[in-house]
């Protein structure tokens, strides 16, 4: 369907940059700007004021936006349908997850839908949250799964599973032998982290700010992209972490970490599902997604 032009208008509109938009839709950034310059052209008028360092739509630019999105939804909605009255279950289906969720929890569930429908190509892209978000939002992925806050205005939010968040440590660390912690205590340690943007470094600190604990109070000693450096960091002994369970269950197993809660504060939050509130989900999509609420996801403490 001619709705590519469509997509990439969408996408500049949404990141307000040519750049962003061409690494969110995989083009480069000379075919976006060729892309929206043939639509200016097409309504004989312009569709984004570039004045100074930013990019916003104009008032027909607005327009045109509220519609595009009505027309990429109906777009969806129609394959959708014929999906339904055929039965089709194939073609493509694009997940998008955050980190914890793509890498340690996902892939069995993947594994197990694959062999129900063998048919249809399946692809995974595990990023964080905000990026995640921006890719759902721009339909560059069809089903979406993360962690830590998102916005409920733009998207439909339902809960898949709730997630324990612990302390890790070296096996070496004075904390081993203690069951709890006092939060407090987490001032005086070096703590490692996520990178902004990660879902897991915002329930963090959003709880510690509750208990009035900020930022620059923390002995922030490394920040990391990926939860596997750091869990390699806190295997070396060069501070302490707090992650998902999920993520820790291989390494407490085999003993190349330890873990323990706060005595006065909890890390739980939600593994939800998201979807733009105005867009259709496919039938293989569809599909996912009750196939994925019915899967049996044992605790990873158990």
């Amino acid at each position: 369907m001619e709705d590519h032009k469509l997509r990439v208008f969408c996408a500049v509109a949404e990141t307000k940059s040519f750049s962003k938009a061409s690494e969110l839709i995989h083009l480069t950034q000379p075919a976006v700007s060729l892309q929206v310059q043939a639509m200016e052209e097409l309504y004989e008028t312009r569709l984004f004021d570039r004045s100074g360092n930013s990019i916003n739509l104009t008032p027909a630019g607005e327009i045109l936006y509220r519609r595009a999105k009505e027309i990429l939804a109906l777009y969806a909605e129609a394959q959708q349908n014929i999906s339904e009255i055929t039965g089709a279950i194939k073609g493509s289906l694009s997940i998008g997850a955050s980190s914890t969720i793509g890498n340690y929890l996902l892939p069995s569930i993947i594994v197990g839908f694959k062999k129900k429908v063998p048919q249809v190509n399946i692809s995974l892209l595990v990023s964080n949250t905000k990026t995640i978000t921006e890719k759902l939002n721009a339909g560059e992925i069809d089903v979406a799964l993360v962690e830590g806050d998102v916005s409920k205005q733009r998207f439909t939010v339902d809960t898949l599973i709730s997630d324990e968040l612990v302390v890790l440590m070296s096996p070496a660390h004075p904390w081993v032998e203690r069951r709890n912690i006092p939060v407090m205590e987490l001032t005086k340690e070096p703590l490692i982290l996520r990178e902004e943007g990660s879902g897991t470094r915002q329930i963090i600190l959003k709880r510690l700010e509750e208990q009035g604990i900020k930022l620059d109070a923390l002995k922030v000693a490394l920040t990391l992209g990926s939860t596997e450096s750091i869990k390699s960091a806190v295997e070396e002994g060069m501070g302490v972490s707090i992650m998902s369970a999920w993520a820790a269950k291989n390494a407490l197993r085999h003993g190349f970490m330890k873990a323990t809660t706060f005595k006065d504060i909890k890390f739980h939050r939600n593994f939800s599902i998201i979807s733009p509130k105005r867009n259709y989900c496919t039938h293989t999509a569809k599909e996912f997604l009750g196939f994925l609420k019915v899967f049996p996801i044992k605790s990873p403490l158990s």
